[in-house]
């Protein structure tokens, strides 16, 4: 195997699990026969970014705004030929990002996008996300112009919360059986499939693959991640 490789960056910490789950993904997808075969990262596991929550649905907070973008100059000093931040929410903070750096910034949206609309064209797609994803559009410009149709789910309180409650557990029973329910009813409105776009939910994807056709943004992501260390 080629062992050399590119190193990533993570902008991390939002959630510290599934930032946790995204470095597992790259571990178990790597055919690796020892150490210097896995995709070296650098990751910033920064818990004090300012809650998306707060700033976007609740205008309440600071700007996380300034936090990511200091994040990533970090990352770029340290050696990082690419950056990728595993959460769906902070995304509607990209271009600051991308402004910040000369290196790549691999979007988990643009490239879930391309994903969906590569897999499932023309497609309803049931979005299970925080609702700050739909109220900043962070997926639904997107979605729009490859030619899907964007779902969002009723109760958005409900998944707000199960997210909330994933934090504190990532087996939280009452937050499985929210996102459970809010998938099932999402299929029962006609979505062709269904779209993880929290990363809190990545860690739930597996549950859902047993009942829905499903796309978790996490794994598009992981993919790009060693598909750009190794040069492909």
């Amino acid at each position: 195997m080629n062992r050399s490789k590119k190193t990533i960056g993570v902008l991390g910490g939002m959630g510290p699990e599934a930032t946790i789950l995204f470095m597992q993904k790259i571990v178990q997808s790597v055919p690796a026969r020892d150490d210097a075969d896995h995709v070296p990262l650098i990751v910033d596991n920064n818990t004090q970014v300012p809650s998306r929550i707060k700033a976007l649905l609740e205008q309440t907070g600071e700007d996380p705004g300034l936090t990511l973008t200091a994040m990533a100059k970090r990352l770029e000093a340290a050696g990082a030929s690419a950056l990728v931040m595993p959460c769906n929410t902070a995304h509607n903070y990209h271009q600051q990002i991308r402004h910040a750096v000369t290196i790549p910034f691999l979007s988990m949206v643009d490239l879930t996008v391309e994903r969906l609309s590569r897999d499932f064209p023309g497609a309803r797609v049931g979005v299970l996300a925080s609702p700050a994803v739909r109220t900043t559009g962070v997926y639904e410009t997107p979605l729009v112009q490859a030619g899907l149709t964007p779902t969002y789910p009723e109760n958005e309180a409900a998944l707000l919360s199960a997210i909330r409650a994933l934090k504190i557990s990532a087996s939280d029973p009452t937050a499985l059986e929210t996102v459970i329910t809010t998938a099932r009813e999402l299929s029962a409105t006609g979505c062709n499939v269904l779209l993880v776009g929290c990363t809190e939910f990545s860690l739930l994807a597996d549950e859902l693959r047993q009942r829905h056709r499903v796309i978790d943004s996490l794994d598009i992501l992981a993919e790009a991640a060693i598909s750009h260390s190794m040069g492909k």
